[in-house]
């Protein structure tokens, strides 16, 4: 009989994910981007076969992926170490060297659309607009280049073309809360939403004829529908809505003349198939709580990429409408069974207003228990923590702490109204929504006041830094990743493209400095109290390495206990295994070390 050890937490860090995929026209190729070598590249799988092979070597991974409908080749955009400056390359499908389509160092390419016969590229790019975003189609046999759209006001990018190429249809991105979408015939521009001082988004646009544009939006209303733009008639309808739903992806299928839709309200998705003969709605099934991304090919299957709390991110395929799933990835934590996992208990509480907060909660197994509690502000702050894996969630989960994570006010997926109330207010609403949640915990049993920790980034490593300089007294240690520090310096510092936006979303330096100076956390330097690590991407174009250079500079200068790492190789994220795992194996250590000082051994 053979006995294995019990699984260390450096399991975790081993973990796989796919983190992007496209799939051949014909569907015997599938090409995903992951950290089998423990960078992120892109490899192939040639179905029914299921075995991966590399297609590309550059460690990078993958911003986005097309593959052209004639299969000769596959549209993927890379970026240098987290820089975010991607640029567009043309792949084989058998991987090798790939082939630079449009790229020019310092800027920036993203991707629209490439049409059917794989001859022409649309695309926005900073390139000669650096704020608002040129538009161009690129000829990809000649060579010629032609500029479509030259966005003003604010950042401006080609969505949707018809299957002619005789229309198309731009997003002009005010926010995160208010875009307008127009469509373009010839030298006619038409606005999809009817007018209204009222803010609202629109995306997802997809034609399914020359003269039908589908899209979800907002428009007088706070929950996300279907709408319908007629260019015959240039008319807008809504066309579906659910209670209690938020649609966040529209995919078309040609073959079975039907829209697919993901919707969900808070923490998990769910899927739809809607009827364009008979305005019929079919629930189906999903193979994981939350669907990255979904393709439908012409052949009418399915491919979706989806987690769960248990599980990466891993490929899946219907052939049967979304009615049975067959797992084409089988990513899981190396060497520890799932039931050694934590599935989140979903929580509500009332904050400090009386509006209710849903939050998840991970409570550590009780034989690995140490009774301590992390409190994860989830970054964005437009975003929100879900039912979706985390290697570092698990792996402190398994170490013995448990994590709550709010969804608190600005959060997505529970309607605009609750999004926009970040706006102008990132430090007073958001944080004692936090501050109220960790009340309720310890009032009902979940958490001891004693026993709570701090961790977060981006947005969370900003409220981790204002938490800290605020209410100090709940923690016993704070870490902080790539979070900003002051909002003014913030303000300054973010990508050019960002800026049209930044009045709405934080705030004016001059017009709101009050308000500024109170919600940045370097105003508190003196509550700053308790053991610090801050943790930092050098190459972040998004928050900066001044933003915690600043902070622990000041922090050291006052005597204050803090640990700095900079990541030189990595941006706004951790996009190498290495670097993944000697941040998260020092952050367990570092809070680890913190509990055995509060409670020394006599």
């Amino acid at each position: 009989m053979i006995n294995f050890d019990k699984p260390g937490v450096e399991q975790f860090f081993q973990t796989l994910t796919v983190s992007n995929f496209t799939v051949s026209p014909d569907e015997k190729q599938v090409v995903f981007s992951t950290n089998l070598n423990g960078y992120s590249n892109l490899w192939a799988m040639d179905l029914p076969n299921q075995f991966p092979y590399p297609l590309t070597f550059n460690n990078q991974g993958a911003a986005f992926l097309s593959y052209a409908k004639t299969g000769e080749f596959i549209i993927a955009g890379f970026d240098h170490d987290g820089d975010e400056n991607t640029q567009i390359y043309a792949i084989s499908p058998k991987g090798g060297k790939f082939t630079p389509l449009r790229t020019k160092e310092g800027e920036r390419h993203f991707f629209s659309y490439l049409s059917e016969d794989g001859k022409r590229l649309y695309y926005p790019s900073t390139v000669g607009n650096a704020t608002y975003f040129n538009n161009y189609v690129y000829n990809l046999e000649t060579g010629e280049e032609k500029l479509l759209l030259e966005g003003t006001e604010a950042p401006t990018a080609i969505e949707a073309v018809s299957p002619s190429e005789n229309s198309f249809v731009s997003i002009k991105q005010f926010g995160n809360t208010h875009s307008l979408a127009f469509v373009h015939l010839g030298e006619e521009k038409l606005l999809l939403t009817p007018e209204t001082t009222e803010q609202h988004t629109v995306n997802e646009i997809v034609y399914t004829s020359e003269t039908a544009i589908y899209f979800l939006t907002e428009y007088n209303d706070d929950l996300s529908y279907l709408a319908k733009f007629d260019l015959t008639s240039k008319e807008f309808s809504k066309v579906l809505q659910l209670e209690k739903e938020d649609f966040t992806s529209l995919t078309y299928s040609k073959k079975n003349n039907s829209l697919y839709l993901v919707g969900s309200y808070g923490v998990e998705d769910r899927l739809y198939e809607y009827s364009l003969a008979d305005g019929k709605l079919t629930t189906l099934n999903t193979p994981a709580s939350v669907i990255d991304k979904l393709v439908v090919m012409a052949s009418g299957n399915l491919y979706v990429q989806g987690r769960t709390a248990k599980t990466p991110g891993n490929l899946f395929v219907s052939k049967y409408g979304g009615v049975t799933w067959e797992e084409l990835t089988h990513y899981r934590v190396p060497g520890v069974d799932d039931e050694d996992l934590v599935e989140p208990e979903v929580l509500t509480y009332p904050s400090f207003d009386g509006m209710e907060i849903e939050a998840l909660f991970f409570k550590a197994k009780e034989e690995n228990s140490n009774g301590h509690v992390i409190l994860w502000p989830h970054g964005g702050p437009q975003a929100l923590e879900r039912k979706t894996f985390r290697s570092m969630f698990q792996s402190l989960i398994y170490s013995g702490y448990s994590i709550f994570a709010p969804n608190f006010r600005g959060s997505t997926n529970y309607g605009l109204k609750y999004s926009k109330m970040v706006e102008g207010d990132w430090g007073h609403g958001p944080r004692l929504d936090n501050i109220q949640g960790l009340e309720w915990l310890i009032e009902n049993g979940y958490a001891d006041r004693e026993k709570i920790l701090l961790l977060g980034g981006s947005y969370g490593g900003y409220m981790a830094l204002l938490l800290h300089g605020r209410h100090a007294d709940y923690f016993k240690a704070v870490v902080d990743i790539f979070g900003p520090s002051d909002l003014f310096s913030f303000i300054e510092s973010v990508p050019e493209f960002w800026k049209p936006f930044m009045e709405q979303w934080v705030g004016d330096p001059v017009k709101d400095k009050e308000r500024l100076t109170k919600d940045s956390p370097i105003t508190y330097l003196d509550g700053m109290t308790k053991p610090m690590l801050v943790i930092q991407g050098a190459n972040d174009p998004r928050v900066v390495q001044k933003e915690s250079d600043q902070i622990v500079a000041a922090l050291k200068e006052s005597g204050r206990e803090v640990e700095y790492i900079v990541l030189e190789d990595e941006g706004h994220g951790f996009s190498k295994k290495q670097n993944e795992i000697r941040i998260y194996s020092r952050i367990i250590e570092f809070f680890d070390e913190n509990i055995k000082a509060a409670n020394p051994v006599a």
